[in-house]
């Protein structure tokens, strides 16, 4: 109703000055009472037809014809009231239903002034002149600031349209990245727990197998068991609190142990395989040896971990070797097995090498996978060094 008490303001503010103005004058009777009668139902006619109207802005022609009839009513009791229409033409634009119908009443808003002050000026060149000119101008002024008010209406209609298009494009856009994201973020989690927590659970398998089998080495195999243990349990703790790989492995404690750099982490990647497997595990780390950023430095290694985790659940390779070294700008880490080998173009339902590929994507890596049945794999993983430094050391 903001808009209806503004409009019942601006009209009921008119009509008293108007009255004041009205009686004020030295008026005979007959105008007096066509001017009040006048300013009467100019109010009548607002608080009937434009009252409950007003902030729907429906249009109302009730409204406008009684405004109209109003006007030459009290332009004929008093010439000087023709400023009436200074509220009777922006009726007759707010409450018409189109621009059109708007601009026919303001004719008619025209003509009744036009008419009021004919019958009270008289028929004189003189008189006809004044009111030719007083109707004119107002006229004029009056259609050129309505289409201009119009125009601007039809911008601010256009702008709030493409406006809640667009929030609604950033609302639709807002609901595809959180579900990305979410999608991203079960991808993370299912290579982490793939390449961590999987694989030291394979092997804690693996060596309760053994442990089974072999009475005479059981302590040893407890030992590679508890260890096993605590590392994956590290690993689901640095998982759960911080959402992070764990670089290193895990601690004594089963606490991530973050501060090894990759070769020392490779290094103990191939002593822990070792003991758990039988199967002889050579590092070689080459001169100029890339230094990684954390990011990177984790994706070697969970690629490292994968590969030869693969060597030992399919390709039952009796020695592996590992080898970290840089050319052209990447670190390329090298993982060879004499195991049976496989068909890289075959179709594989496993998890493995696709999880591989898409973590170092991740970092603008890329792998690539030489095999054959019968000849073993090679698996090379480079990573850009980007923003790394590059240091020296001698041959692991």
């Amino acid at each position: 109703m903001t808009a209806a008490r503004g409009w019942s303001t601006a009209v009921i503010g008119t009509v008293v000055l108007l009255a004041v103005f009205l009686l004020l004058a030295e008026l005979s009777p007959w105008q007096i009472t066509l001017g009040l009668g006048g300013l009467a139902l100019l109010v009548a006619g607002w608080f009937v037809f434009g009252f409950s109207r007003a902030d729907a802005a429906d249009g109302a022609p009730a409204l406008v014809a009684v405004t109209v009839l109003a006007t030459g009513m009290i332009v004929t009791a008093y010439p000087t009231l023709a400023i009436v229409q200074a509220l009777a033409y922006p009726i007759a634009w707010m409450f018409m239903p189109t621009f059109w119908s708007a601009v026919a009443a303001n004719g008619a808003v025209a003509l009744a002034v036009g008419v009021g002050l004919t019958l009270s000026l008289g028929t004189t060149p003189d008189a006809l002149g004044q009111t030719a000119l007083t109707v004119g101008i107002s006229l004029a002024f009056s259609l050129a600031m309505g289409v201009w008010i119009a125009q601007l209406m039809r911008l601010g209609e256009e702008r709030g349209r493409l406006l809640t298009e667009l929030q609604d494009a950033q609302e639709e856009i807002a609901a595809l990245n959180r579900d990305a994201g979410a999608g991203a973020e079960r991808e993370r989690l299912a290579r982490e727990l793939h390449d961590t927590i999987a694989q030291d659970l394979t092997g804690l398998v693996m060596l309760a197998q053994r442990a089974r089998r072999e009475e005479g080495r059981r302590d040893e195999t407890l030992a590679l068991i508890e260890e096993s243990a605590r590392t994956a349990l590290g690993e689901t703790r640095a998982l759960v609190a911080a959402g992070a790989a764990v670089a290193g492995g895990a601690s004594p404690d089963g606490g991530p142990s973050s501060e090894l750099e990759l070769p020392q982490a490779l290094e103990r990647l191939a002593a822990r395989f070792q003991r758990e497997t039988g199967v002889r595990v050579r590092v070689e780390t080459l001169r100029d040896t890339p230094e990684l950023d954390r990011d990177r430095e984790v994706v070697i290694l969970r690629c490292a971990q994968e590969a030869v985790a693969n060597a030992r659940k399919h390709a039952g390779a009796a020695t592996i070797s590992i080898a970290l070294s840089s050319q052209d700008g990447c670190a390329r880490l090298v993982v060879e097995d004499d195991g049976c080998g496989f068909d890289p173009a075959a179709a594989s339902d496993g998890f493995g090498l696709p999880g591989m590929a898409e973590r170092l994507a991740l970092v603008g890596g890329a792998l690539a996978v030489d095999s054959a049945p019968g000849r073993g794999t090679v698996l090379t993983a480079s990573v850009p060094v980007t923003a790394a430094r590059v240091k020296s050391e001698a041959p692991a």
